[in-house]
């Protein structure tokens, strides 16, 4: 499967990185960014190629990996559907807007293509995917992180949002995708609360769930990526587990 990257930042060279030394069918070989002098750093690292046309990536590849931003899943998902590519979205807070949403699933059923969300920096996904049609009534996140994570600069624990994740993802774009990928995951418009915690280290996401089932709760504690303290290291795992999943004969989970 030969693999190309959009956006080469923090989580682009974990994965990166993992994935080219093994032999496990996965060739990246293509590197798209703005700013392309990222681009080429990722590319000689992998032995790939960086471009300047993104149209000669979507070209030459089976699959694109988003790694940027809301804004450029926005721009290059139809394109890359459009040519039946397939692709993995990690902004997933993009599809929050269910107008969108719906664009991209319509060109996708209409070229054949797959769109494929990793579970992120969270865990439970898996039993809130299951439970979501069975008398699933109540979901909430909430999640901690640090000052420098969020960009703040404060000494004192503050609630920063609370609402709706479709609001909190506008919000903060870039912070709180795992909001949207369980909105999603369930179908429904979650409740969020984000708070800025000086006395935490790592990214910590607590999702409650109630219904006819029972109930369950999850807690993660991520530490945050070195280059980008925005992003948890549990985020770029998911991509590089999803990636290798193509290729096994037996998956485990939902």
């Amino acid at each position: 499967m030969k693999v190309g990257i959009l956006g080469c930042g923090a989580i682009a060279n974990i994965i990166t990185t993992s994935i080219v030394p093994e032999d496990n069918g996965i060739d990246i070989d293509y590197f798209f960014d703005k700013d392309i002098e990222r681009a080429e750093n990722l590319a000689t690292l992998a032995g790939g190629v960086a471009v300047l046309d993104f149209d000669e990536m979507v070209d030459n590849v089976d699959l694109v990996l988003e790694s940027a931003s809301p804004d450029s899943v926005r721009e290059f998902a139809p394109k890359v559907l459009e040519k039946g590519c397939d692709m993995i979205v990690m902004s997933i807070g993009a599809f929050m807007d269910m107008d969108f949403y719906q664009r991209i699933e319509k060109i996708a059923e209409d070229n054949n293509a797959k769109v494929h969300l990793p579970s992120g920096a969270i865990v439970g996904l898996d039993g809130i995917k299951a439970v979501a049609k069975f008398g699933l009534r109540e979901v909430s996140l909430v999640t901690r992180k640090s000052p420098k994570s969020l960009g703040k600069d404060i000494d004192r624990e503050e609630v920063l949002f609370e609402g709706k994740a479709s609001e909190a993802v506008k919000e903060f774009p870039l912070n709180i995708n795992v909001a949207a990928t369980i909105s999603i995951a369930c179908q429904r418009d979650i409740d969020v609360k984000i708070i800025v915690d000086p006395n935490v280290d790592r990214n910590v996401h607590e999702i409650t769930a109630k219904g006819d089932f029972g109930e369950f709760k999850t807690r993660t504690m991520n530490f945050p990526c070195s280059a980008n303290p925005k992003t948890s290291m549990l985020a770029a795992l998911s991509a590089i587990k999803l990636l290798k999943s193509f290729n096994e004969t037996i998956s485990v989970g939902a």
